[in-house]
């Protein structure tokens, strides 16, 4: 068994509702460590890359509204990194099927989730499907310093003249 690492992100039905501490308890029956955590505001171009994939699927649109927050007027998602041993599966065994109808009643999606009139699934989670698709949507949503181990290799670079908000 392989130590890795994952993405899960709450999205913002799971938010709007308050369901988080209900998610991360049961996230929690994996004994897997949080790494990193944020809350993210999900733009376009964020939804676009984490969605890639699906593209030229018809429930596309609806699938951007949706993590970014314009179905629930509640634009922010929780973002975070599990690790450890098997990971992916774990995770993927609690979340539950991607469908709310046919996942299991005792999992994240099949206790909290639905399907819209519109057809999309309102299934409250997003876990990442294997290491390589875990490694990419990691990178995408959580810079290096924002981990707390070093999962993947980095460089460091200087930035002349940033400009970065600070705290007055």
């Amino acid at each position: 068994m392989a130590k890795e690492s994952t993405l899960i992100i709450v999205k913002p039905d799971g938010l709007k509702k308050s369901l988080t501490g209900n998610v991360l308890s049961r996230l929690s029956e994996t004994k897997l460590k949080i790494i990193a955590a944020k809350v993210v505001k999900v733009d376009k171009e964020l939804a676009d890359k984490h969605y890639q994939h699906l593209k030229s699927e018809t429930f596309y649109p609806e699938l951007t509204k949706y993590i970014t927050g314009q179905i629930h007027g509640e634009n922010r998602v929780m973002a975070l990194v599990y690790w450890g041993e098997d990971a992916i599966k774990k995770v993927r065994a609690l979340a539950g099927a991607t469908n709310p109808e046919e996942a299991e009643p005792v999992s994240i999606r099949g206790a909290y989730g639905r399907i819209l009139t519109s057809g999309l699934f309102e299934n409250v989670i997003h876990a990442s499907s294997n290491s390589a698709e875990a490694e990419r949507e990691i990178k995408l949503w959580f810079k290096p310093d924002e981990i707390v181990y070093e999962l993947f290799p980095f460089k460091e670079e200087t930035v002349k003249d940033a400009t970065r908000r600070v705290w007055i």
